[in-house]
């Protein structure tokens, strides 16, 4: 059951909005956009996903949770939807909501451009066809070698390794490379600095032949001893003195090896992967 919280205010720039991402499919791509829309506003919301609303029965469902919201609160939820079934989208376009097809706004015109009529087929985008599975195949098969290749783990097959990421610990390594394995099908390897290699910091030798697929990651200083205090609690590891040393020593090292390296402190895992595939030339696999 979704619970209704009550606005506080009428202001609409802190007035919470309800927002309905709905699909036939995953809705990840009502998500994907709906999210990108909202975020042009200055509102806060409260989000529900419901994916795989494929038949009547849940439609009706969906439409009544819609509109136990606009009820309690006299507020329309907005409603980013992606439906085939022209029943199916009756019925939640037949609720309170503020009801926006994320797809059929972009496919009429371009149905007008290139002069053909659009063929929608359940789970096209995100579903397994003859079409992408060889894509799929590859992504799966990135996520086992990255798997495998994690935190220095093993350093076998580094040949294999479209990027091999580089970094001390914490800053972001094992998130960004599996990020670039589950979303766009790219072999990562990564390698940890610990507080060890300090004294006498070097390229280790099993990385040197593969130097034009390094990249470093490295972060502030600051943002480092924080998210180490929450691991390892007042520890030399977390403390801000150690972390400056090992930034340091790193950037160092970076620097005299030639190896491209981006600052992630401000930077989401999204944003860093983005920033590495366009910096090391790197082609997506997606679709």
């Amino acid at each position: 059951m979704i619970e209704i919280q009550l606005p506080q205010t009428q202001d609409n720039e802190t007035l919470e909005h309800s927002v309905f991402f709905i699909s036939d499919g995953t809705a990840i791509t009502a998500e994907v956009l709906g999210h990108a829309v909202l975020s042009q506003f200055p509102i806060t919301i409260t989000s529900y996903t419901l994916p795989f609303v494929t038949n009547k029965i849940r439609a009706e469902e969906t439409r009544s949770q819609i509109n136990t919201i606009y009820q309690a609160t006299q507020i329309r939820p907005l409603v980013f939807y992606s439906i085939i079934s022209s029943e199916v989208k009756n019925i939640i376009t037949s609720s309170e909501g503020f009801c926006l097809d994320i797809v059929q706004t972009l496919v009429a015109p371009l149905q007008q451009e290139i002069g053909l009529k659009p063929k929608p087929e359940l789970h096209r985008t995100h579903g397994l066809s003859k079409k992408n599975l060889s894509q799929y195949d590859a992504r799966i098969a990135a996520i086992d070698y990255t798997l495998a290749h994690d935190d220095g783990v093993s350093l076998r097959n580094l040949d294999q390794a479209q990027v091999i990421i580089l970094g001390v610990s914490r800053c972001g390594k094992t998130p960004t490379s599996l990020y670039l394995a589950m979303q766009f099908g790219i072999q990562a390897a990564n390698y940890p600095f610990t507080a060890d290699d300090m004294d006498n910091l070097q390229l280790p030798a099993d990385l040197k032949p593969f130097q034009q697929k390094l990249f470093g990651l490295t972060i502030s200083p600051e943002r480092l001893a924080a998210i180490r205090e929450e691991r390892r609690e007042n520890s030399r590891y977390a403390s801000l003195r150690q972390c400056r040393i090992e930034i340091a020593e790193v950037e160092a090292l970076f620097r005299k090896n030639k190896i491209n390296y981006l600052n992630t402190t401000n930077y989401s895992v999204e944003e860093i992967s983005t920033k590495i595939i366009d910096i090391m030339g790197l082609k997506r696999r997606m679709f």
